[in-house]
């Protein structure tokens, strides 16, 4: 399992995720890295799920941006319908997390693609403990969107066995 969230906040947008990867019930690695830069693109992508899923997911998802030349929600919006319609893809289980200059959405399986009101998106096994604490660091300090998610994360970690506290967050 996995906690990745995203805050935006003060004209920037933060996405971050905790390192932890688990099989069944036992930790097999620390400091995983769910947080991806797609090259050439001013968009980061975050993930949740099944790890080979997820690149794959990525793969698809940084194809169609090209193709849809870098209208993300654009790109976002095609990915949910092959996800959904795809046989083999339909399949898969995932959730990714995008997030660019302008636009932070969460994509899934179901076709979803959401865009958040308050642009806070939490995902994985800590996402909900994490997106409360970004909430109540947003209104409540003065932290920047990065510390704002590096510290919901830690929050996260300190509540989900399945979070821990190595934590990677980047920011457009």
């Amino acid at each position: 399992m996995t906690t990745i969230l995203t805050v935006r906040h003060k004209g920037v947008t933060a996405i971050g995720g905790d390192g932890q990867l688990t099989l069944d019930h036992t930790i097999v690695k620390h400091d995983a890295l769910k947080i991806r830069r797609i090259p050439d693109a001013d968009v980061i992508v975050g993930f949740a799920g099944s790890t080979a899923d997820s690149f794959a997911l990525m793969e698809r998802f940084e194809e169609s941006l090209k193709k849809y030349q870098g209208n993300t929600k654009r790109a976002a919006i095609e990915l949910a319908k092959s996800w959904r319609t795809d046989k083999v893809l339909r399949r898969l289980e995932s959730l990714l997390v995008v997030i660019d200059k302008d636009i932070s959405l969460l994509i899934s399986g179901a076709g979803d693609v959401i865009e958040p009101e308050d642009g806070i998106i939490g995902v994985g096994s800590g996402g909900q403990y994490a997106v409360a604490a970004a909430r109540a660091l947003k209104k409540h300090s003065a932290l920047s969107a990065k510390d704002i998610v590096t510290e919901s994360l830690l929050i996260a970690a300190d509540i989900c066995v399945f979070t821990n506290s190595k934590i990677h967050v980047e920011a457009l």
